[in-house]
């Protein structure tokens, strides 16, 4: 039986969803700690993107993070990051929040904050 080219590139079409939804497997579920470590890059809208670096050692208030030089992007400075049911969030040292992010992707996570202007968690750093 022979296939017309029509009939390969309808085949082909059906499984591009297959394919995209491969790449977001881990969408909106918890970020593993040994998946965390490294550089991530924050960036606030119009705000200059900061580097801060996620790690997988526990300390008092969930794991360590290095913010860098991103106090003019977060809210307060923070002592570690903690996964979610969803993503991930930024604390303090006594365990609230400063910044809830939602798992958009295996390296992607998004804040929606009130104002408007939503603040983005990227895997590596800037241009990488």
């Amino acid at each position: 039986m022979k296939l017309s080219i029509a009939a390969v590139g309808l085949i082909a079409l059906s499984a591009l969803p297959r394919l995209a939804s491969a790449e977001d497997n881990q969408a909106g579920i918890p970020l593993a700690p040994a998946d965390a470590a490294g550089p991530w890059t924050l960036d606030a809208g119009n705000r200059p993107a900061c580097v801060m670096t996620l790690g997988k050692q526990k300390v008092a208030a969930g794991y360590a993070v290095e913010a860098g030089n991103c106090a003019g992007v977060l809210p307060g400075a923070p002592a570690a990051w903690q996964p979610t049911a969803d993503g991930m969030r930024l604390v303090t040292a006594d365990g609230q929040t400063l910044l809830g992010f939602n798992r958009w992707s295996n390296s992607l996570f998004v804040s929606h904050r009130a104002s408007g202007v939503d603040v983005q968690l990227r895997r590596g750093r800037p241009g990488s």
